[in-house]
């Protein structure tokens, strides 16, 4: 089984961070392999940030139709792209944060998101809503920390991670903690020592998902809005997207 492992920023050491997350959960047989936009933002931050990765991501994933890959994970908190992608394949594509929702309502009936920024905060309320996951959440909470903070001074991050876990633990009345950001994929088993509960990780909660769905034999739906994208012609920049890069 092949999955690639999108990072949808352009900051290489984070995608190496959630490749090795995502290798080191897999089953044997599961080969990982990870990569990320040549164009984009270093770290995604904002509505504007997700929306220009977003191209990013499905050239990546069409990039990935071509090696034949059997599911794809979309390693960004807030899913950019993530509809439009399954589009693009009949393999599953699972986005982390909808994937770390599912994990934490199977283990526990209430869980609280420890997120970077308190404005990716308000993203990750939207996807509650959007999936569905709302009540099961009792708060997102912003450690204040940029992301690029999770690379660049880890250790003052982290522990800004696990105070803001610990609050949540205290105050919220909640079973599970669900971590929002792609960049703490490595950064689990700290936490979960440190807070005592349950850590949900979304990269390596969506490599387990995507193993399961190709294990059974399911695929993204080609019928109805998740059918492949009707071919038509692009102009300038996105010419080379014209009738859907050659997806059939």
């Amino acid at each position: 089984m092949q999955i690639r492992v999108i990072n949808p920023n352009t900051t290489r050491g984070m995608t190496d961070t959630i490749a090795t997350a995502a290798q080191g959960i897999a089953a044997p047989g599961t080969r990982i392999s990870a990569s990320q936009p040549a164009h984009g933002p270093v770290s995604i931050e904002s509505h504007f940030d997700e929306a220009i990765s977003a191209v990013g991501v499905l050239e990546e994933v069409m990039a990935g139709e071509r090696d034949a890959m059997d599911a794809y994970i979309i390693a960004c908190f807030g899913d950019p792209g993530l509809l439009a992608a399954r589009e693009l394949t009949r393999a599953p594509v699972i986005g982390i944060a909808e994937a770390a929702f599912h994990m934490a309502a199977l283990i526990s009936t209430r869980f609280s998101v420890v997120t970077t920024l308190g404005r990716t905060g308000i993203i990750a309320e939207h996807l509650l809503d959007q999936y569905g996951f709302r009540h099961h959440c009792r708060r997102v909470r912003a450690a204040e920390i940029p992301v690029l903070d999770l690379e660049e001074d880890g250790d003052a991050a982290l522990n800004r991670i696990i105070d803001e876990s610990r609050r949540a633990r205290d105050e919220d009345g909640i079973g599970a903690i669900v971590l929002g950001c792609g960049g703490m994929a490595d950064l689990t088993d700290e936490i979960g020592e440190a807070v005592g509960l349950p850590v949900v990780e979304g990269v390596t909660a969506a490599v387990k998902l995507a193993e399961a769905l190709v294990g059974l034999g399911l695929g993204t739906s080609k019928h109805g809005d998740l059918a492949f994208p009707r071919p038509k012609a692009f102009v300038g920049r996105f010419e080379h997207l014209s009738n859907g890069a050659g997806v059939s």
